[in-house]
């Protein structure tokens, strides 16, 4: 059971939940950049929600599978066809030995997910299977899939039951990205926080799962733009000496010595990951009791998809 790449898109990896615990060590814990998508990619296949699945960015794969299965395709809509007839994103989909899956490229958003009966079988390194391209770690020996790269499926679990579809497409409108206090909130002026919110910001090339860097007003600190290096969490807002902000992504450095003036809130971290270069947004501040109501009810909203 497995598939077989036929074309490799721009950016694509085997990819899980992520790999915690080892931040000590220097490695983040990486995952899904729309996690959300994923999990979901997984209840419509009827897998464990810590199955492993395909990330593909901008630009997609082309696969051949070797046996029967049963798939799903989340995330961004791509153009996808299977065996050149349109397929739909958002719903499970039957799949025989033989059949040629294409995905090209985003119609919107920057990445989508491929979700197989069973998840992709890599091994396990430190206790997952996702790749950290930083670290070059997990996946296919840390790396993008390439052509004629072949991915096992893994076995299925028959106590856990597909769900044919979600009632309406996921869209993800990443025109504003909601934002906490940072830790080094008070290190800046009133006016400084301000040109945070009045201006969109736009992503530039130079972003990747590591971190997101934007253009637009630059912010500077009352203390200056460098700190003794500390812990770094994901989402955090960094302030480098130019004062264009890096948004850490999911292969974030764990530690680092730029202030860092808000948190991206768990919500809309699934945002940040459908950012590609050229996408303008704004942040929005917000309470982290609003933080948490919005956690929670994206979670609730996951919970009632599945029986697990």
């Amino acid at each position: 059971m497995g598939l077989e790449v036929l074309r490799a898109g721009l950016q694509s990896t085997v990819q899980d939940q992520g790999r915690f615990g080892y931040a000590h060590l220097g490695v983040s814990a990486s995952g899904a950049a729309d996690n959300f998508s994923l999990r979901i990619g997984n209840i419509l296949v009827g897998n464990p929600k810590h199955s492993a699945g395909i990330e593909m960015t901008i630009i997609g794969d082309r696969y051949r599978f070797k046996s029967d299965t049963y798939i799903a395709l989340t995330g961004s809509e791509f153009e996808a066809e299977l065996d050149s007839k349109p397929i739909p994103f958002w719903q499970g989909c039957p799949i025989k030995k033989e059949q040629i899956l294409d995905i090209r490229s985003t119609k919107t958003g920057a990445r989508c997910y491929l979700c197989v009966i069973g998840g992709i079988n890599v091994e396990d390194v430190m206790g997952a299977k996702t790749t950290h391209l930083t670290s070059g770690i997990g996946g296919i020996h840390g790396r993008i899939l390439k052509k004629l790269d072949e991915l096992d499926f893994g076995t299925l679990d028959d106590s856990i039951k597909p769900v044919q579809n979600v009632n309406a497409s996921i869209t993800t409108d990443t025109k504003i990205i909601k934002v906490t206090k940072g830790i080094q909130w008070s290190w800046f002026n009133k006016n400084q926080k301000n040109k945070l919110f009045q201006h969109q910001y736009q992503v530039t090339d130079l972003s990747n799962r590591m971190g997101l860097r934007l253009s637009g007003n630059a912010i500077n600190t009352k203390k200056g733009n460098e700190i003794t290096s500390a812990g770094i969490p994901l989402g955090a807002i960094q302030l480098p000496g130019d004062g264009q902000p890096i948004i850490s992504f999911v292969e974030h450095q764990t530690t680092g010595g730029y202030p860092i003036i808000a948190n991206v809130i768990s919500a809309d971290l699934r945002k940040v990951g459908q950012l590609k270069p050229g996408d303008c947004f704004q942040f929005e501040l917000t309470s982290f009791s609003m933080a948490e109501k919005l956690k929670v009810d994206q979670e609730k909203f996951i919970h009632s998809l599945h029986h697990d």
